[in-house]
């Protein structure tokens, strides 16, 4: 079963949110190299080969295939692994990909991240022609420009142009007849996920006009565009495109801040940030990103079970001030006075009888004031 599927590797915690990386023509998943492994922190990240690339069977494609069928392969992959929602980032042809899913099983993608590709490859003939120089020829001829094509002048990555000669010259073809027929221009405005274009500055294959088309098309989409890059950008500029995709994937501060007041309200909130100063505003960023954009904001967990988790965590080291702020938000949570009780009778058995003595004083004095407030 496992040849039929494409081959992949897996890093990052099972239990992590699923983040799906794609390559583009003539490179493996080590396209990915310098990235994925710090992208692995906060997620399960899952990235592929393409058909007769790297580990992937050729027969996985077949001539006249298209993009619609590669995405297909990743579907089946993500299925196979109990991936049923995720976010998903490629480059070039792996980003066209991206764009297939978007508009094809919206339901499927929580973001997506188009890298140095395109919603069109420049018309059908350059790629027909190139097909036909592959299976006539093999891989030497296109394989001899790679580096012009993929990098800037002076800078390579001998890996990728070795798996660029080491490609099936069947399933690369097949591969330029799906960018042949590829063209989503007049499908852009219907997507709705997250969107993120990526542009090297320097790419000769899809040049920054290139994202800027999809990024004007679709609806609430950012684009960046990375100086020095070429067409590789997760090789060329690892660090710019990994901050771009951090972003994306996290959330920008704004989003943190809306779950934050959410949760704790904005009398907390404007507060804190009036209290903010030059020392302690790096620290702020930091807790809307990470704690409140991210972690608040992992679906695996509800709200409610966050705040139980939350308050018990708090018991057991003793942080009282904090205690109470989150005893308000158990609150906005939907936990009752009750449930909050059975929260801190557990940790008697588990924290101790006095940190549990401590924290009921605490809550019952939120709870009177919230009752007092609410009267």
């Amino acid at each position: 079963m496992t040849d039929r599927l494409l081959h992949h590797r897996t890093e990052g915690a099972p239990s992590a949110p699923p983040l799906l990386l794609g390559p583009s023509l003539g490179t493996s998943y080590a396209l990915w190299d310098a990235v994925a492994p710090e992208l692995s922190a906060s997620h399960r990240v899952i990235r592929w080969d393409l058909p007769g690339h790297g580990g992937s069977a050729a027969d996985l494609i077949a001539p006249g295939a298209t993009v619609a069928d590669l995405a297909a392969l990743v579907l089946a992959l993500a299925d196979a692994l109990g991936v049923e929602r995720f976010a998903y980032a490629g480059v070039s042809l792996g980003g066209a990909v991206g764009l297939q899913l978007a508009v094809d099983h919206p339901e499927r993608l929580s973001s997506l991240a188009v890298i140095c590709s395109s919603a069109h490859f420049n018309g059908a003939r350059p790629w027909e022609e190139r097909a036909a120089l592959v299976r006539r020829e093999g891989l030497g001829p296109v394989a001899a420009t790679a580096e012009d094509r993929w990098f800037t002048a002076g800078f390579t990555v001998p890996r990728l142009v070795r798996d660029h000669r080491e490609a099936d010259p069947a399933a690369y073809a097949a591969c330029c007849d799906a960018l042949a027929a590829f063209d989503l221009r007049d499908r852009l405005p219907s997507i709705g996920v997250p969107t993120l274009l990526i542009a090297g500055r320097e790419d000769p294959a899809t040049p920054p006009a290139h994202l800027r088309e999809i990024a004007d098309a679709v609806p609430g989409s950012a684009l960046a565009e990375i100086p020095g890059a070429s067409h590789l950008a997760p090789a060329q500029c690892p660090e710019a495109v990994l901050a771009a995709l951090r972003t994306q994937l996290s959330g920008a501060p704004g989003r943190g801040m809306k779950v934050r007041r959410e949760v704790l309200g904005d009398p907390h909130v404007d507060r804190a940030q009036a209290r903010q100063t030059p020392f302690t505003a790096r620290f702020q960023d930091f807790i809307s990103r990470y704690a409140w954009g991210e972690i608040w904001t992992d679906p695996t967990l509800s709200r409610r079970e966050r705040s139980l988790i939350t308050l018990t965590a708090l018991v057991a080291h003793g942080h009282l001030d904090e205690l109470a702020l989150h005893v308000r938000a158990a609150r906005h949570n939907g936990l009752t006075p009750e449930e909050i009780g059975a929260v801190l009778l557990q940790t008697a058995v588990y924290c101790g009888v006095p940190a549990a003595n401590a924290a009921f004083a605490v809550a019952q004095r939120v709870l009177a004031e919230e009752d007092s407030a609410g009267g």
